[in-house]
């Protein structure tokens, strides 16, 4: 698959033939973890008297996540996303998952856990324990920051409710742990909660072109919104806040209406293939993927700059 991008330079073209050439060598790929929040807008027929939880059961990457929201087993859903501001370098009013770099504190954090291993993720993800634990904070840390989403509850009973950050300390909280004057640890530790690594589904892995010269390795995961919480951005990266179905997405990104990235447009298209097939929230969370890095290709062909991605990745045509 090929895409043609809409900017080309000088700068770009200087830095590919020097790539090609062997005169540098390609940035090294910063890792990220991305989190596609999903939610269902249609109640299954037996949430319709009430939600009865579900017991407990040994913690697996196999197992779809035990706490959601009362309709997340629904066969419609619609996933968070945010359009970044102009004010961004990378990607300015695209709309994204919330996401973003491992930062240092997110690495051998005295972190309260609960779910698969450290080693169990960096099975599923291509990583080391260390670097999987790192991940795993990493896309708890980030998507509180930027949507107010807390994947963490009081540890025990994998059943029991999760945080529900909705009081103006919560949101002093949110804004310290953007700034980096509180780490996730602190704060978890602070209010009696553990990171619910169980509510993470690994989904999918994507590294940044060689000739790009700010790179990433972003694994991606998905979650359901746990009840009782809602999403709100963050003012300094996103400007709007949007509950969208994935269909819907990329139909608006065909038409002009809004901006994807070739990631994100692909992982909208495994949600919307599998709501069209049948599935639902707790059927895409049940899914065990084999997950593959993909890195696609920058190329400069008369002029013109292109992004090839591999095929069978499942990007929408």
């Amino acid at each position: 698959m090929r895409i043609q991008l809409d900017w080309f330079n000088e700068k770009l073209a200087t830095r590919l033939a020097d790539l090609e050439a062997g005169r540098v060598t390609p940035a090294a790929p910063r890792d990220a973890a991305t989190v596609m929040v999903l939610r269902s807008t249609e109640p299954p027929p037996e949430a319709l008297g009430g939600y009865g939880g579900s017991s407990p059961r040994e913690t697996s990457l196999d197992v779809a996540p035990d706490t959601m929201a009362p309709f997340a087993i629904g066969r419609e859903i619609q996933v968070l996303m945010l359009r970044r501001t102009a004010a961004m370098k990378f990607a300015p009013g695209a709309y994204v998952f919330p996401g973003g770099s491992v930062d240092p504190a997110d690495y051998g954090a005295e972190i309260g856990w609960q779910g698969p291993s450290a080693a169990e993720f960096g099975a599923r993800l291509g990583a080391t324990a260390e670097v999987a634990r790192a991940l795993v904070c990493a896309a708890v840390r980030e998507t509180f920051e930027e949507s107010g989403v807390l994947l963490a509850g009081v540890p025990g009973d994998p059943a029991s409710p999760l945080a529900t950050p909705s009081w103006p300390s919560w949101e002093a909280d949110r804004m310290a742990v953007a700034s980096g004057t509180l780490t996730l640890a602190e704060l978890l530790s602070r209010r009696g909660l553990v990171l619910r690594a169980d509510l993470l589904v690994p989904w999918a892995r994507w590294i940044t072109p060689d000739g790009e010269p700010r790179r990433f390795d972003a694994r991606f995961f998905a979650a359901a919104l746990p009840e009782g919480q809602e999403a709100v951005g963050h003012e300094a990266e996103a400007d709007h806040v949007a509950w969208l179905r994935p269909a819907d997405a990329i139909h608006a990104a065909k038409a002009g209406e809004i901006s994807l990235l070739p990631p994100t447009a692909t992982t909208l298209n495994d949600f919307a293939s599998a709501v069209a097939s049948g599935a639902g929230l707790a059927d895409i969370l049940a899914e065990r993927r084999v997950i593959e890095p993909v890195q696609p290709r920058l190329v400069l062909e008369d002029g013109a700059a292109w992004l090839v991605i591999p095929d069978g990745v499942g990007y929408p045509r």
